[in-house]
């Protein structure tokens, strides 16, 4: 009788299995026209135990044979001994190195590992044949389990195939490493089931022993399932490979059981629960084969587009039907959330065949309190409130979170003013470049406006900035300068000051309509107050005018030539045009006739 557990350190390897064992859940699920085979061997030469020779191989063969039209998808090795592990050994001489690892111990002496490997590329390289494992060297930790008959080594592969025979099935791989005495439970979760019928379950299991039965018991759902006479009722974990029928795979199992009668139509889960009295047994792989025909709805952002400023995003996605068992109908309900708060809703146009997808985009606007960078769900088969409509083959893939960047409008950046001259109606003329002076530009980068709600919808651009004509005193300009991917926003105005008058050097008060009077150009109508004081060659004042009196060469000033027109020569002016900008002019005015 194997010493594989007293009452007195019960308590304590209870605790120890809470540290370092690894609960049983799924690791990949497939859905279609799947089922699989198990193979694979002992390291062991006889069944372990105290009367057991203490030796172990390091190679050892199983045979692959498939069928013609059954297609490899993928295939899962699986291997395990006593101590902490040899994670690096060869099938059929191709190195393997584990890319996961899983432990078990029943005391601080006695510890087991677990390793998995990915050989789906090995296996359809090399079809069916003979598939030895080896370099797998345990022989310097053996010795130190063979008194308490724990000494154990074995290796599997899970081949997952493709069979367009088969009817549509959900096939999970669930794996880790839970062990019992005494009671193990187990709960398979993302189970669909539609139709019974042929259902089935299996597991590779380490360090069973087909001489030890002590209220050993294997039931799912509260049901006791069997495989007699290979896997009797009361010793389920003993040595046997049900694809083969072997029996000789010494402290190691791989079997399969039939349970359609131990699952319902509409199951989502089950139980498997194991009992030994004695028999310590380390689970370390389930499959489940379940007919299921439903859609399996998933969902990708591909990209989106946002406008500078603007809150309204143009969102770009694609609906999946991968991994299902039938179409995903038109009409499945997607609805979009922005601090689960529903922001948007869409919906599939069309069915969607299995392995196939759909593209569309929505539009989506956040709230105006919206950040820049923004985090956003996007769930398919959601009415709006979290809940689907669809049943699928994975009800957990729903749903996916992405980031976006909304293109922030820029602080308005002020610009000094360009001043124009009055022209007498309060407008001028203006090259509006001057304005970005101070600022690095490219002149296809920059668009003026009249308002910065038209800078924003880039609408009613001013058409030739360089020649403007103002349509108010003072007046603001909007510019958009393009920035990828936004832009940036600066503002001036247009003012009106008095420009300085033009002086002629001299005009002809003669009545031919040409040149008959002293036209000082941007004066009159634009200085308004001004005084033009006009003095002869001897110093005197012959004439005074203003805004509404220009000088004709007529003398208003004295006593005896008052209202007479000067003789041809030079006079002095001086044109006070009243204004705090400028300072008096003076200067020489010729007449002749």
């Amino acid at each position: 009788m194997k010493n594989k557990l007293h009452i007195l350190y019960f308590v304590f390897i209870c605790a120890t299995l809470q540290l370092v064992a690894q609960d049983i859940s799924l690791y990949q699920q497939f859905n279609g026209r799947f089922d699989y085979v198990a193979i694979g061997n002992t390291m062991n030469t006889a069944e372990n135990g105290l009367t057991a020779p203490c030796s172990i191989l390091t190679s050892s063969t199983a045979n692959l044979n498939l069928n013609s039209d059954q297609n490899i998808v993928a295939a899962y090795l699986y291997w395990a001994g006593s101590g902490t592990g040899d994670l690096t050994i060869s099938l059929n001489d191709i190195e393997v190195t584990a890319e996961r690892t899983f432990s078990d111990a029943l005391d601080v002496d006695r510890v087991f590992f677990a390793a998995f490997a990915d050989v789906t590329t090995i296996i359809n390289e090399l079809g069916n044949t003979n598939y030895t494992l080896s370099n797998f060297d345990l022989t310097d930790v053996i010795s130190t389990y063979c008194p308490t008959g724990t000494n154990f080594a074995g290796w599997a592969i899970t081949i997952i195939y493709e069979d367009l025979s088969l009817p549509l099935n959900q096939l999970n791989v669930y794996d880790g490493l839970q062990s019992v005495p005494t009671f193990l439970s187990i709960t398979l979760d993302n189970l669909n089931v539609l139709d019974n019928e042929n259902a089935k379950i299996g597991f590779i299991a380490w360090e069973g022993d087909s001489g030890i039965s002590v209220n050993e018991q294997l039931t799912i759902n509260g049901s006791v399932i069997s495989n007699f006479p290979l896997n009797p009722a009361n010793n389920a974990f003993n040595g046997t490979n049900s694809f083969t029928g072997a029996t000789d795979l010494y402290n190691m199992d791989i079997d399969v059981y039939n349970i359609q009668n131990n699952i319902n139509i509409g199951d989502t889960s089950a139980t498997i629960s194991l009992t030994s009295g004695q028999d310590f047994v380390m689970i370390n792989n389930v499959i489940t084969v379940l007919n299921s025909q439903l859609p399996d709805a998933t969902i990708t952002t591909e990209d989106y587009i946002v406008n500078c400023g603007d809150n309204t995003i143009e969102l770009f996605y694609t609906v999946h039907n991968t991994n299902s068992t039938a179409i995903l109908t038109a009409n499945t309900p997607i609805s979009f959330y922005y601090n689960n708060v529903l922001i948007g809703q869409s919906e599939t146009q069309n069915d969607i065949a299995i392995n196939d997808h759909e593209n569309n985009s929505v539009l989506l606007t956040l709230p105006n309190d919206a950040t820049a960078n923004v985090s956003l769900i996007a769930s398919v088969d959601d009415s709006g409130n979290m809940t689907g409509v669809v049943t699928e083959t994975n009800e957990n893939n729903n749903i996916t979170t992405f980031e976006i960047e909304l293109l922030i409008i820029p602080e308005t950046t002020l610009l000094p003013t360009i001043l124009g001259c009055n022209e007498g109606f309060e407008t001028s003329s203006y090259n509006l470049y001057e304005a970005l002076e101070s600022i690095e530009y490219d002149v296809e980068d920059v668009t003026f406006f009249n308002s910065l709600e038209d800078l924003e919808t880039n609408s009613h651009a001013i058409l030739i900035p360089s020649d403007y004509t103002n349509t108010s005193n003072p007046e603001t300009v909007f510019v958009r300068l393009a920035s990828p991917p936004c832009y940036e926003v600066f503002q001036f105005n247009l003012a009106i000051e008095n420009c300085p008058p033009h002086i002629p050097q001299g005009f002809s008060p003669n009545n031919d309509t040409k040149n008959d009077w002293f036209n000082i150009q941007g004066l009159y109508d634009i200085f308004t107050e001004h005084e033009l004081q006009i003095y002869n060659r001897y110093g005197n004042l012959i004439y005074k005018g203003n805004n509404s009196k220009p000088w004709y060469g007529i003398i208003n000033r004295g006593l005896n030539n008052k209202g007479k027109t000067v003789p041809v020569g030079t006079y002095y002016y001086i044109l006070n045009l009243n204004d705090p900008n400028y300072t008096p002019f003076m200067g020489w005015v010729y007449v002749n006739y």
